[in-house]
């Protein structure tokens, strides 16, 4: 039991690694967890801090036995397989995230959140003030990061200011969570058409399958922040169906919720940044995961939620 306390004795909130990893067996080994790589003339192991780490992407041609999944359960550290460059999520359940399980996580906030969740204005609500963090983070994020600015990326930018301050009057208006969406995603086309101008990529269109460098580097961001989003809901002990912006069926929808406090603050401007220095994806994921640690986005998805969870305004 012992063990067990020790492998959780940094916080979530506080854990600095993710791993994305490839061509490599994972592995437990003299009670450490080691991944495997096959040079041309050795073999090299390498340790994972398993209890400094929040998710691992599992991408192709790995596989992990199940000693290392144990271990990885005791620590809290959350898994995903994942296609190449960190994306797409694929798993066996319908549950893309293999989550530790554990039935002694607090239950106080699982039972704030189902408290509103069952009312539909409750949720907007609360859709609401994850949009104004959204937005409020962004413009504090761009501020203060002297790196984006020397990359023409300015807070006080009078286009960015045009879309952001819109957006916040729409956010308050909203009668239903679709406008928010319309709206939303209007306001994701602007700040994708600023980070393209100021990073000399005028002709970008985002699309999903799309191989160019920018849309590359957007997707596998975009999970990163997911595991981060998946990472903050297990600790928390809220399970991923219960959304207050994205489809209420979509079982994960929750995750997307969560991330969307950090993606445009973080992995938007970056991912134009390195795609234009034509980075590699291993050097755009060194540099997002810096920009998470640095500007603690985790902590920010734990605060965020734990606020909504526990809010005592519904009486």
């Amino acid at each position: 039991m012992e063990q067990l306390t020790d492998l959780k004795a940094i916080l979530h909130s506080k854990r600095a690694n993710i791993y994305y990893l490839e061509k490599c067996r994972v592995m437990q080994k003299d009670g450490r967890v080691l991944y495997l790589t096959e040079a041309k003339d050795e073999n090299l192991y390498w340790n994972i801090p398993i209890a400094n780490t929040t998710v691992i992407l599992l991408g192709t041609g790995t596989s992990i036995t199940q000693a290392a999944m144990r271990m990885l359960a005791s620590a809290g550290v959350l898994v995903g397989f994942c296609g190449g460059g960190g994306s797409p999520l694929f798993s066996g359940s319908e549950i893309e995230w293999l989550n530790p399980q554990s039935e002694y996580r607090p239950t106080d906030y699982v039972q704030g959140w189902l408290s509103f969740w069952f009312d539909e204005a409750k949720r907007l609500s609360v859709a609401k003030t994850f949009q104004h963090a959204r937005i409020t983070y962004i413009k504090r994020i761009w501020d203060k990061d002297r790196e984006l600015k020397a990359e023409n990326f300015f807070s006080d930018d009078s286009q960015l200011s045009i879309a952001l301050d819109s957006y916040t009057d729409h956010i308050d208006t909203a009668q239903k969570v679709g406008d928010l969406l319309q709206r939303e995603a209007l306001m994701t086309k602007q700040l994708y058409r600023y980070a393209a101008k100021a990073t000399g990529q005028d002709g970008f269109s985002r699309d999903h399958q799309a191989t160019d460098l920018a849309n590359g580097f957007l997707n596998h961001g975009n999970y990163l922040a997911y595991g981060l989003a998946a990472t903050t809901l297990w600790v928390l002990g809220i399970p991923h169906g219960f959304a207050v912006m994205h489809g209420k069926t979509r079982r994960g929808a929750l995750v997307f919720d969560i991330a969307d406090l950090i993606k445009d603050a973080i992995v938007l401007p970056w991912a134009f940044v390195c795609a234009k220095e034509k980075m590699t994806e291993q050097e755009f994921r060194q540099q997002i995961l810096q920009k998470f640690t640095d500007h603690k986005a985790l902590d920010f998805m734990f605060e965020q939620v734990k606020q909504q969870a526990m809010r005592g305004d519904w009486l």
